[in-house]
């Protein structure tokens, strides 16, 4: 199981190169537009979450994401995909999902039981879009 939820995860990252972008301009500062909603506006969770930042996705696209993660300057800092294991366990495939930037930095892969939005339990892989994002997004 775990070597399949790893292959799975690696999957998903080198699919986001061929990922279709939305425009990289408009969605680099807070807040992104249309069809993008603040999750903390449509979900019971802080504006900012310590560790992936204001968090904003297209509610088309859940449960995977992408969800722009922005810092407390309102700069896009990362780009976070929460795939539920499950899903992953029984073949499903989350193709084509867009990112922030195609900038990234360093990713960061790691397991959460649930939250609300997404309930059960699901891997986050964050792609961090510069070398100081993921300590922007920390605090």
């Amino acid at each position: 199981m775990k070597s399949a939820f790893i292959l799975s995860a690696t999957a998903l990252i080198f699919s986001v190169g061929h990922a279709l972008a939305h425009d990289g301009e408009a969605l680099q500062m807070s807040p992104p537009g249309e069809p993008y909603v603040q999750v903390s506006d449509a979900l019971p969770l802080p504006e900012f979450i310590p560790g992936l930042g204001t968090l904003f996705v297209d509610p088309a696209s859940l449960p995977a994401g992408p969800f722009l993660a922005y810092d407390h300057d309102g700069r896009l800092s990362a780009t976070i995909y929460m795939t539920p294991l499950e899903d992953l366990q029984n073949g499903t495939s989350f193709d084509d999902l867009g990112v922030g930037s195609h900038t990234v930095s360093l990713v960061d892969i790691y397991f959460n039981a649930g939250h609300p939005g997404v309930d059960r339990p699901h891997a986050h892989v964050v792609l961090f879009h510069d070398e100081n994002a993921k300590s922007r997004l920390s605090k």
